[in-house]
């Protein structure tokens, strides 16, 4: 496979995932693109420390926070991407968007900022197995993400 083959396939899979979760396809977000272990940091937006967690349980809480809501558009861009060997880094701008009439406010909560994902060559593929987050920005109603969360319980 070319380098540029390779660097398509680690957009791609970068991609997919906010794809996927835009979508609520959390069965292929689940199964299509994490190692079975992923160090998630989000720490940027929510404090706390990095955790170690099964894809299983990185989409159910995703499911939770974005399931409630009535829509989302995770758009990532300007991908930099660094190989070696069967590991690799990415770099991209992220800016999501989260929309949820309520009667508590605006209905939007956009934020923005960077994803850090490293990644892992399998037999079936790039897969993450690290994601960081990093905040720069945010406009908006973030009560939009806990109304959400309190209609999915």
């Amino acid at each position: 496979m070319s380098t540029i083959e390779e660097r398509t396939a680690i957009v791609d899979v970068t991609t997919r995932m906010a794809w996927l979760a835009d979508r609520r396809d959390w069965d292929a977000l689940v199964a299509g693109v994490f190692v079975d272990r992923v160090q998630l940091d989000y720490t940027s937006l929510t404090g706390g420390e990095p955790a170690t967690l099964a894809p299983a349980d990185i989409v159910a809480g995703w499911r939770r926070g974005l399931g409630g809501l009535d829509a989302t558009q995770h758009l990532v861009s300007n991908h930099l991407v660094d190989i070696d060997g069967d590991r690799a880094v990415a770099t991209a701008q992220f800016q999501a968007t989260h929309v949820l009439a309520n009667p508590s406010g605006d209905r939007v909560w956009t934020l923005g900022g960077h994803y850090r994902f490293e990644l892992a060559r399998r037999s079936d593929g790039w897969r993450i197995d690290a994601l960081t987050m990093t905040v720069t920005w945010a406009t908006g109603n973030q009560q939009v993400m806990t109304l959400a969360a309190t209609a999915t319980s």
